[in-house]
């Protein structure tokens, strides 16, 4: 619907839409401006107070006979303010006000004249709890968008990164920005992701990333290993800005999404760049082949067991120093579930608790369940480590990735021996060559297809690129 130039028709209206009766916080004015009646809409904790009394000042002061002739040579004369916008449809100034935009109406005029003075409830842009750096910088991402473009524009002052807002949700509107760097992103795979959020038919995005990430790559949804790298840091959404990669924003979340993404770029992280090359490249070795661990050493130990006469002389202190009451692959498979519950009851548990109730499970279930004959102390212990090197790595997708795959080779392992631990770790393999990123390319590039500059890029910290003027 288009706008009268009659107040009252517009007020009717938009009290019937935005039922200003029942919503305490849809706040509306009735106002005088140069002899005029006029009407300012806006929505209560989503209007900076201060900034809106200064503009109502200013408009107070006007005179009737020096009201211009149109809503367009008002805003150019009478709203100082940076951030002013003209609407004429009823449908888009109701999504800008509920997104916190204030909106005001002259009786004459047709166009509604936005005044952007928002201010969203943020938090301070502290440092990720998951995403900690041992040197470099403590800021990181929060819920409010505009916030987090600010963050990676303080660190690109270059004009050709690009920051594109888009929406999505028949509901919920959800912002949507994606980020990229002109003249080194993939124009193919940019205008296929524009394509599918135009594209989406979703009520609203209630999972935030989550659900938009399920939306754009709604395919083998049966391969746990993740499509996309998540980061809550500013400096590696940065990194990948200018490596090529895009990174899409979505309000209310606090993390980046970063594409296309294969699994050297998942385990890659920022402690890698912080430090010395040695030492960067030191960090990424050890990460790699402690996630190697902790994907087969409870599948190799409990394929070891069943078959001794394989051990070697010099691994012949792994077996089992006790009987065992219930079978390996049992006591493997409840210390994986088993965890899995401590982990939601650490994140439920309140934070002045966390610390001494996972040391009293630590005490109590680790020590008893082993008196009692439930456990044998050797799983205990390669279960430990295996939990210990899930944290090795930031992302939460891929250490569940890793443990679905871990499970999968113990039962196959269990089930049929040296043939299921094989093709257990073929299976893994082959779920991880024959996954796609999002551009379709290859999940472990540079192997597949081969690359020996790039792979050995991804294995050692190089000195990073520079140019010397002159």
């Amino acid at each position: 619907m288009k706008f009268s130039q009659d107040l009252q028709e517009t007020i009717k209206y938009l009290n019937n839409e935005l039922h200003t009766d029942r919503n305490f916080d849809v706040v509306y004015r009735v106002l005088t401006i140069g002899g005029r009646r006029a009407c300012l809409y806006f929505i209560d904790g989503f209007t900076k107070d201060d900034s809106i009394l200064k503009i109502l000042q200013g408009l107070s002061s006007i005179k009737a006979d020096a009201m211009p002739e149109d809503a367009h040579s008002f805003s150019k004369q009478y709203l100082p303010y940076g951030e002013i916008g003209l609407i004429r449809d009823s449908e888009d100034m109701i999504l800008q006000l509920l997104s916190g935009v204030s909106c005001l109406f002259i009786d004459g005029y047709d166009t509604c004249l936005t005044i952007d003075c928002r201010t969203y409830p943020a938090r301070g842009v502290s440092e990720p709890e998951k995403d900690k750096v041992m040197r470099g910088s403590r800021d990181g991402f929060v819920e409010t968008l505009v916030f987090n473009t600010a963050l990676i524009r303080r660190r690109i002052r270059d004009p050709k990164l690009s920051i594109e807002i888009m929406t999505a949700g028949e509901s919920s509107h959800t912002d949507i920005a994606i980020c990229y760097m002109e003249n080194r992103v993939d124009q193919t795979l940019l205008k296929t992701i524009k394509k599918r959020i135009r594209g989406l038919e979703v009520d609203a995005l209630t999972m935030n990333q989550e659900s938009l990430a399920e939306c754009l790559f709604p395919y083998k949804w049966f391969n746990p290993f993740p499509k996309f790298k998540f980061s809550e840091r500013p400096d590696t959404s940065a990194a990948s800005l200018l490596e090529g990669n895009i990174v899409i924003l979505v309000d209310t979340s606090p993390s980046a999404m970063i594409l296309p993404s294969s699994v050297f770029d998942i385990i890659e992280e920022a402690d890698d760049y912080y430090f010395p090359p040695i030492t960067g490249t030191y960090l990424r070795l050890t990460r790699m082949t402690i996630s190697a661990l902790s994907l087969f050493l409870t599948p190799t130990w409990l394929m070891f067991m069943q078959n001794p006469e394989l051990i070697p002389d010099w691994l012949a202190f792994i077996q089992l120093s006790d009987p065992y009451n219930v079978p390996l692959i049992w006591q493997l498979l409840i210390l994986e579930f088993a965890i899995d519950g401590l982990r939601l009851a650490a994140v439920n548990t309140p934070s002045m608790l966390t610390t001494p109730l996972s040391v009293i499970a630590g005490i109590v279930l680790g020590e008893y369940a082993v008196k009692s004959g439930w456990f044998n102390s050797e799983t205990m212990l390669y279960m430990a480590f295996v939990t210990i090197a899930n944290y090795s790595q930031a992302s939460f997708e891929l250490g569940y990735a890793m443990k679905f795959m871990r499970v999968i080779i113990l039962i196959l392992t269990a089930a049929f021996n040296l043939w299921g631990y094989a093709a257990g770790i073929i299976f893994t393999l082959c779920a991880i060559a024959f996954n796609r990123t999002i551009a379709g390319k290859s999940y472990i590039y540079p192997l597949i297809p081969f690359h020996w500059n790039e792979l050995c890029k991804r294995f050692f910290r190089g000195r990073l690129p520079h140019k010397e003027k002159g």
